[in-house]
């Protein structure tokens, strides 16, 4: 960064002054509009990325218990109704939406033809239950990639939002010495001071942003293997009892 060699010139004034936190609110708001406006702008990308990781967070653990206890219902019972009793309960799992799309369509063929000659049920197409299931996939996906985007945004664009702050900041000094014909770092100090917080205020949004983006990345990723492989039993169950 271009201020990192004057970087111990600028604590040296904040130490000799006793600068403490509030003298770090008060250089702030000695900046001007521009340095205020960035760091709101900041500020709220950041706030919004931490709400969206909180509720992303309680979502999928939510979501995991929630499968868990589904599978282990699915695999257990006999019939689908007896599934579809149990799907009220545990909502968060995303492989209830693929169930449910799954029984309905199953329900639908099944009535449609009423019971084969033979004995028992016979679906009339596997392909239109397993286009039915793609379209909850599809549903379910973007329901648990809800808010990444955010994420993914606050991570790229914060850095250079922050550097925008830091480059008015230099530029702010800049002036402040053509107008005041003094180098002395107590002329720039507010200039130096804008760019610094904006800087820091820039990185403080983009890592945890970042971080999240990736932790989620991995937790839908896996949630998505799961949906490939309940489609897959789903449609082996239906084959084997209903054709």
């Amino acid at each position: 960064m271009p201020l990192s060699p004057s970087t111990p010139y600028v604590l040296t004034f904040l130490q000799g002054h006793g600068a403490t936190g509030q003298d770090a609110v008060r250089l702030f708001m000695e900046t001007g509009w521009m340095g205020r406006f960035v760091f709101l702008v900041l500020a709220i990308l950041s706030v919004s990325s931490w709400a969206v990781m909180l509720a992303k967070y309680v979502h999928f653990r939510r979501a995991t218990r929630h499968t868990a206890r589904f599978l282990e219902v699915f695999r257990r019972s006999q019939r689908f109704s007896e599934v579809q009793a149990a799907t009220s309960k545990l909502y968060a799992s995303p492989l209830v939406g693929l169930f449910q799309a799954g029984y309905v369509e199953v329900d639908s063929q099944i009535k449609s033809q009423g019971q084969n000659p033979e004995g028992g049920y016979r679906l009339r197409s596997m392909d239109s239950l397993q286009r039915s299931m793609r379209r909850a996939y599809g549903d379910e996906l973007l329901s648990l990639s809800r808010g990444t985007g955010l994420l993914a945004t606050t991570a790229a664009v914060s850095p250079f939002i922050g550097l925008f702050g830091t480059v008015w900041g230099i530029m702010l000094a800049f002036q402040d010495i053509g107008v005041t014909g003094s180098t002395s770092l107590v002329a720039v100090a507010p200039g130096i001071s804008e760019a610094l917080i904006n800087t820091a205020a820039g990185l403080a949004a983009a890592i945890p942003a970042l971080m999240g983006y990736n932790f989620f990345a991995n937790l839908i990723r896996r949630a998505r293997m799961e949906m490939d492989d309940f489609i897959l039993e789903f449609m082996n169950i239906s084959e084997r009892n209903f054709t």
